[in-house]
């Protein structure tokens, strides 16, 4: 049963491009079905959620190419003086290792785990304790050996939360990563530890 179109999708996210919500309808029609986000409400939430999260189904990977001042106003409490923010002015890496620093798991700035687990996906997927929970989802899904009973890596790839594992290119894979790992249609995610061991 399809759930969601292309035409609907476009209806749903009206200032989205189409070229970019072609990238994701099939995955996100196949996503739906197997997460039973299948009741009007439900389905409504989800693309809103994740149009809201990805930029109308623009980007994949977050942006944090602030200015000083928005800085300021995004995160006080990590930029709390102006002298600070303008340390940081138009520094991605830099932002995002400060921003998300000793948060989700992750190190501290020095690190790099800001920018190594910075939001991805189209839900934004964001900190190392994240990665974790959607790591054996994606390795599940995504695996070649899914089902073979050969074991999988266990460690987060970041990039990955973008693209399918097959493909180079970022294209729809995170459509049911993002249902799954967000438990959103079943409430709170479940903790890494108790994910089932991928097969």
């Amino acid at each position: 049963m399809v759930l969601i179109t292309l035409d609907g999708l476009s209806k749903a996210v009206p200032t989205a491009h189409v070229t970019d919500l072609a990238k994701y309808v099939d995955a996100l029609d196949d996503a739906l079905t197997r997460y039973t986000i299948n009741t009007p409400q439900r389905i409504a939430a989800f693309i809103a959620q994740v149009a809201h999260e990805s930029g109308d189904f623009h980007s994949s990977e977050e942006n944090l190419n602030d200015s000083w001042q928005a800085l300021r106003k995004t995160w006080p409490s990590h930029f709390p003086t102006d002298e600070i923010a303008q340390g940081y002015h138009r520094q991605p890496e830099k932002i995002a290792n400060r921003a998300y620093a000793n948060r989700n798991g992750n190190g501290d700035e020095a690190s790099g785990d800001g920018w190594r687990f910075r939001g991805r996906g189209l839900i934004q997927i964001t900190g190392r304790t994240n990665y974790l929970a959607y790591w054996p989802c994606h390795q599940t899904a995504h695996s070649p050996h899914a089902g073979s009973g050969m074991s999988m890596t266990l460690t987060p790839s970041p990039t990955s939360v973008t693209r399918p594992a097959s493909t180079p290119l970022p294209t729809a894979s995170t459509a049911a990563g993002t249902a799954r790992t967000t438990g959103y249609r079943t409430g709170p995610r479940r903790k890494p530890s108790s994910w089932p061991s991928p097969a």
